[in-house]
């Protein structure tokens, strides 16, 4: 969005800077500090959470910025920023309660503390800006409910595949053509990788391993079509997606053939999808449709072929790059690149990556006992599926083979969990069927201020 770098110049010469918190200090999140650190006007990283501060004070480091206060309460991280002192906690909830920061960026990955993050970030005027699919794609829905309760803008982040997908979206759609697929392209998907395996390339890229089999054993692109799909109001085509295979380096423009025309043409809502070994890589694609005759003939004189299905791609996703830009979308423009838009529509429940046994504990997304399959939230409910957001740390009552795909009824739930709340305020205020696990739901849709 070429406007917003004006806008940001702007606000740099106000002297008035957009003044983002960050929750985490991982991988990414050292990206995102450097990029607002070093080549954002108009931008101010005023704080970093993270549960080992010494890390935060690394990334603030890297960054070129060396005068850094650990603090402990709101009132000390208020004092920092008031005086444009960069602070550094290990309790995240103070960037969510500090008044002084605009924005919030979560880039932890954890779906019970990114909840308890957000929701408590909302409650205090702050825009939130995810790094953490999982978290949308298991109470994305209700969190935006939240969140438009409060006035603030909740978004995904652009340059993360899924927001940028759906600036590919808006663009198609303001070109007159009907998406029908939108699509993630991948080098490799086994669902029985564990960060054993994912260690050594992990290592050399200075990755979590937990985080890069999350990648590769499909649970991360299952959450990331999955908020694409709720934020379209698109399905899958079928319970893990169709997720075709083709020769390395075969173009994306050859797309429309690795999937059914009768079901694109259809007229029906659309699907997410992804494919495997196309060029080029990690890159986004959209079919889309048009019935304009005169239009077809242009599209087929710029390129994109004879039809029915046109084929957009972008090339690349920048991730960390590109989130400073949703910040200053949300914060300045109130826009959203990525959000929910009604209830979900897509899921990502929970499958058996090793044979499983009775009393159990799961352990998290991208480790060792489970991985993610897109599946559709009418199936979902009617089958009482466990939603992967969920799974970690339930009990199984009883052995689980490899593959299978869990329910609710398969495991007993730790107690006293937000998520769970969320799930049955979620369930209430979109009045859908609520999975059978022992949460009360609610009389009437849930009020952020009651």
């Amino acid at each position: 969005m070429i406007l917003i770098d004006k806008a940001l110049e702007k606000r740099q010469r106000d002297g008035n800077p957009i003044r983002v918190g960050m929750i985490g200090a991982g991988f990414m999140a050292r990206g995102v500090a450097r990029q607002i650190c070093c080549y954002v006007p108009g931008m101010e990283l005023v704080a970093i959470a993270n549960r080992t501060p010494e890390r935060a004070r690394a990334i603030y480091a890297e960054a070129g910025v060396t005068a850094v206060h650990e603090v402990a309460s709101v009132a000390q991280l208020e004092t920092c920023i008031a005086l444009g002192q960069p602070a550094i906690t290990d309790d995240a909830l103070l960037l969510s309660r500090a008044a002084g920061i605009d924005a919030i960026i979560e880039v932890t990955g954890a779906v019970e503390h990114g909840a308890h993050v957000v929701l408590e970030a909302i409650r205090h005027g702050k825009h939130i800006i995810l790094l953490n699919a999982e978290l949308d794609g298991t109470v994305g829905p209700i969190l935006k409910v939240y969140a438009d309760q409060a006035g603030v803008v909740y978004s995904v982040a652009d340059g993360d595949q899924p927001g940028v997908t759906l600036n590919l979206a808006r663009f198609v759609k303001g070109l007159g053509v009907t998406p029908v697929l939108c699509g993630n392209i991948k080098g490799l998907h086994d669902p029985y990788r564990n960060p054993t395996t994912q260690e050594g390339f992990a290592r050399q890229w200075g990755q979590n391993p937990s985080m890069v089999t999350s990648f590769a054993d499909g649970s991360k692109i299952s959450f990331e079509q999955a908020v694409i799909a709720n934020a379209l109001d698109m399905r899958v085509a079928r319970r893990g997606m169709l997720g075709p295979t083709v020769e390395p380096g075969t173009p994306i423009s050859k797309a429309a053939e690795w999937y059914p025309q009768e079901l694109l043409l259809s007229g029906g809502p659309g699907i997410v999808d992804y494919v495997v070994g196309a060029e080029p890589g990690p890159g986004v694609f959209v079919l889309g449709t048009i019935d304009d005759a005169v239009q077809q003939h242009y599209l087929k004189l710029y390129k994109l072929g004879p039809g029915p299905l046109y084929c957009f791609y972008t090339p690349y996703h920048l991730c960390h790059f590109e989130t400073p830009t949703t910040v200053a979308r949300a914060v300045l423009f109130q826009d959203a690149a990525l959000a929910p838009a009604g209830p979900m529509r897509v899921e990502v429940v929970t499958a058996a990556k090793i044979p499983l046994f009775a009393g159990q504990v799961l352990d998290g997304i991208g480790h060792y006992h489970t991985y993610g399959l897109a599946e559709n939230a009418d199936v979902t409910q009617r089958e009482n599926l466990l939603p992967i957001g969920v799974a970690e740390g339930c009990t199984l009552r009883h052995d689980v083979e490899r593959d299978q795909v869990l329910t609710y009824d398969d495991v007993m739930l730790p107690e006293g969990r937000l998520i769970d709340r969320l799930r049955a305020e979620q369930a209430a205020h979109f009045q859908t069927p609520l999975f059978t696990f022992p949460v009360p739901l609610l009389a009437e849709p849930p009020t952020l201020l009651r």
